[in-house]
């Protein structure tokens, strides 16, 4: 139990820089207190003890804002920041070096019984208000952005972002936990990617046009040709849409 509440003085010292000192982060940071709070009663909870574990973590939730079913598994050097809002499912297993932030869900899906809640890996980041759903895995090394929600499986090493959640590989890049205003804005890519779009139809139409009041223009059917740049382009805006691929006709 030392070892572990020393792990979470590390961490956040280590990646909140407005903490000063034990006292404070002991009588001013929810989510040290319902961390701690929790290892009580998951012991309980282990020890298969009736209602007990339930009232304490009914309790923390009360005093913290913080739900966490006593169930839950959550390993070392784990920061939930701010903490207001977060829920954590019974399920739910929490690697080392994680860091939650306000408003975070770690939900089911469905009423089945067993396994129904996500698994994080060690040294994933969930970014303010993001949702994990469901009996899925997120790998290692993985950030999650604000607001998203992510209903499957994430390989490690991803960023993840929208709603949906879609995946951006950061391959061999090691990512700032804190560097928030790294995360890809796959939204104003694909937003960027359909104006281009866009403005190549006009152009050809407008091309077209200038053939037709020439008389210039063959009637016989004249394939045309997608840049290999223009095709990766299609294929990032099918993949957001979430539809399958399909030919485009110009």
């Amino acid at each position: 139990m030392f070892k572990l509440t020393k792990s979470y003085f590390k961490i956040i010292k280590e990646r909140d820089p407005a903490a000063k000192g034990f006292l404070e982060i002991i009588l001013c940071y929810p989510g040290f207190q319902a961390l701690v709070l929790h290892r009580i009663s998951h012991k309980l909870w282990k020890y298969n003890l009736p209602l007990l574990p339930r009232i304490l973590s009914q309790i923390t939730r009360n005093f913290t804002g913080i739900e966490i079913h006593p169930g839950a598994k959550i390993g070392e050097g784990v920061f939930i920041d701010h903490g207001m809002g977060v829920v954590i499912g019974e399920t739910s297993e929490i690697g080392d070096r994680c860091l939650l932030y306000q408003g975070v869900t770690l939900g089911g899906t469905g009423k089945e019984c067993g396994k129904r809640h996500p698994t994080l890996q060690e040294n994933v980041v969930v970014g303010a208000g993001a949702k994990v759903l469901g009996a899925i895995e997120i790998g290692s090394n993985t950030r999650i952005g604000a607001g998203s929600v992510v209903v499957k499986n994430v390989e490690k090493n991803s960023t993840v972002v929208g709603i949906p959640g879609r995946v951006v590989h950061q391959s061999g890049v090691k990512i700032n936990p804190l560097a928030h205003s790294a995360l890809p804005d796959a939204e104003g890519n694909v937003i960027k990617n359909l104006m281009d779009r866009i403005d190549y139809l006009e152009n050809h139409i407008i091309g077209l046009k200038d053939l037709i009041e020439k008389g210039n223009f063959n009637k016989e059917k004249k394939q045309v040709f997608i840049s290999d740049s223009q095709s990766l382009r299609d294929k990032e805006i099918i993949d957001f849409l979430g539809t399958a691929e399909q030919d485009i006709e110009l």
